[in-house]
């Protein structure tokens, strides 16, 4: 497992805040989104893992992305491996 080092920026109501990259937490929302969708428990815990994984390579060379930049690049990776799950992760606020 590689130790990634990247701030998160999230905004809130005009509040600018920081917290570190958490893989686990990134997965922990891929995967319940999979299982949303009733996709197989198994299935879903290796779409959260690959997703995870991609998105910690991708912040290997940076020292903070915002939320909305992490949430995009999840979705774009979840998107080869479940469209439907991707959509669903991608629009999570403006449906829940």
């Amino acid at each position: 497992m590689m130790v990634v080092v990247t701030d998160v920026i999230k905004q809130y109501h005009r509040r600018r805040s920081s917290q570190p990259y958490d893989p686990e937490k990134l997965a922990a929302s891929i995967y319940a989104t999979c299982l949303s969708l009733h996709t197989p428990a198994r299935q879903a815990e290796l779409t959260a893992k690959q997703v995870s994984d991609n998105v910690s390579l991708w912040l290997q060379d940076k020292a903070e992305v915002t939320s909305e930049d992490l949430r995009q690049r999840a979705a774009s990776a979840l998107n080869a491996l479940h469209p439907e799950a991707a959509y669903l992760y991608r629009h999570h606020n403006v449906i829940m």
